[in-house]
């Protein structure tokens, strides 16, 4: 069997992060099984739609490094790939269903229903539009065909129900779940759902079953919250005569801590994203925030989904050989922002430094730094395994583009001694005349003038880093000092001379 699989999201927001996971586990497994990866935008419910909001999905899989091997940007020969361009389909299935009396039309209102909705209330009890009362209620099934038409004739809206269960027939339908297992459900108890609305347009459930039975999608990869809803697809299904999907439902991301499942609101709250890429001024993403693609897909992949051993880090690449279904956890995984950090930090070390570097020339261009006269490769090659975001870029090296204009006072007090002036103008002096300004000449030079005049190391060191940077901290000052040169060396142990 040629595996396909789909991600179906509604372009009603930003894409979160659950949604994430579950494009990255379809992906992956189509990877893993030689398959296929297609995006189905599904704006079925227009009145929900959110300008900007498809673009932004396809952006993110691009970003992650999941980009579909079919969509509405991608060619293919199951499209169009957007439901609402779909729509003359679905009417033609959800008719086939109401010549089969698999499915009828109901015309009763909204105030109607909740007329009825409120006298079941009042008993005690909830109104369900079922086998139990669907012939007393007004729809096709309970008015004679002229009685119909003669509805139809006048406009009169109507809906498009689907029969989910009829009196007499076996009650219990029995699933299975690539990651739930057996899954049983009374059909009796189930309501008659809207297949198609009054405005014409189907509702998720005929256009989900519709459209993976037409692009032939052998897997249904999607989050539990999907669940309940997987008996009526079945039976739909089965109402088509069609043959059904893989359905694996995959575990919820939870909140840090507490109950339930991850929201902006967690975000707002302990200060991470909860959106792959920023969605207004007000809600960066993760990206902004300084995350690196393949860590966010390691550490999401991780959470629900347990390869067995040790191993934690792993490639996209990897994560495609290891991903199988069957080691999806039925249980949620609690999002931990600082284990996302660490992950982030982990394949940032170990990241190449061409990433590191056009991130820092990114920044420098944005705040109209000229960097000529440092080697950005150099700066990178010192600061980026001190690095824990992206973001931390310009925190760990600011002090190469920009010298100091004060300095941390609390180092100064307890660095600065009525020697120090002297010892870094004999420093300064060793600099300038360097013939070679390798980090390890300049380390034995100075250290050999030091100790041939019974000076301390930590009388100089200290000193000299804070005259450089500003403050006791970044990396070695020695390497520092290579990177900076002679001349920029020498301005700025003048500068903390004269200042401090």
């Amino acid at each position: 069997m040629s595996v396909r699989v789909r991600f179906a999201p509604s372009p009603t927001g930003p894409l979160h992060i659950g949604g994430v996971r579950t494009a990255l586990y379809n992906y992956l497994f189509a990877k893993k099984k030689g398959g296929k990866f297609i995006l189905r935008i599904e704006d079925t419910d227009q009145n929900r739609l959110v300008e900007g909001a498809e673009t932004y999905i396809t952006k993110t899989l691009d970003w992650l490094g999941i980009s579909p091997d079919e969509g509405p940007h991608t060619a293919g020969n199951y499209g169009p790939y957007r439901q609402s361009e779909r729509k003359e389909s679905y009417i033609k299935h959800a008719q086939k269903l109401v010549n089969n009396s698999d499915a009828y039309l109901a015309f009763d209102t909204a105030e109607e229903l909740q007329n009825l909705r409120e006298a079941a209330e009042k008993k005690g009890i909830r109104f369900v539009y079922n086998w139990e009362n669907r012939t007393d209620l007004k729809n096709s099934l309970s008015m004679s065909s002229e009685e119909v038409s003669a509805l139809i004739g006048k406009k009169t809206p109507y809906v498009i129900r689907f029969k989910s269960y009829s009196k007499g027939e076996n009650k219990l339908l029995s699933m299975l779940d690539e990651v739930r297992g057996n899954v049983n459900v009374d059909t009796s108890l189930l309501d008659d759902k809207i297949i198609v609305k009054q405005d014409g347009m189907p509702t998720y459930h005929l256009a989900n079953v519709v459209d993976d039975h037409l692009m032939q999608i052998s897997h249904v990869i999607r989050g539990e919250e999907w669940l309940p809803s997987m008996a009526l697809h079945v039976l739909l299904y089965n109402a088509f005569g069609w043959k059904k999907p893989v359905f694996a439902h995959v575990p919820l991301i939870l909140k840090p801590t507490g109950k339930g499942k991850l929201s902006k609101r967690d975000g707002d709250k302990f200060g991470f994203p909860v959106f792959p890429l920023e969605w207004d001024n007000e809600t960066p993403g993760f990206k902004e925030s300084g995350y690196l693609p393949e860590a966010l897909a390691n550490y999401l992949a991780l959470l629900g989904w347990n390869p067995g051993g040790e191993k934690e880090l792993f490639s996209l690449d990897e994560l495609v050989d290891l991903f199988s279904l069957k080691e999806i956890t039925k249980a949620g995984g609690r999002f931990d922002p600082e284990r996302c950090r660490w992950f982030n930090e982990q394949h940032l070390h170990k990241a190449n430094p061409a990433v590191v570097e056009d991130s820092l020339n990114q920044l420098l261009k944005l705040k109209g730094i000229d960097s000529t006269s440092v080697s950005t490769a150099a700066v990178v090659g010192l600061v980026q395994n001190r690095l824990t975001l992206l973001s931390d870029i310009w925190e760990e090296s600011h002090f190469f583009f920009i010298a100091p204009s004060e300095y941390n006072e609390k180092a100064v007090r307890k660095q600065w001694k009525d020697e120090t002036n002297d010892i870094l103008s004999q420093v300064m002096l060793i600099i300038k005349e360097a013939k070679d300004t390798r980090a390890e000449t300049l380390s034995t030079s100075i250290k050999l003038w030091a100790s041939k005049n019974d000076v301390k190391l930590g009388m100089v060191m200290a000193p000299l880093r804070i005259a450089l940077i500003g403050a006791l901290k970044g990396p070695d000052i020695f390497a520092v000092c290579a990177v900076l040169g002679k001349a920029e060396c020498t301005t700025r142990i003048l500068g903390a001379i004269e200042k401090i």
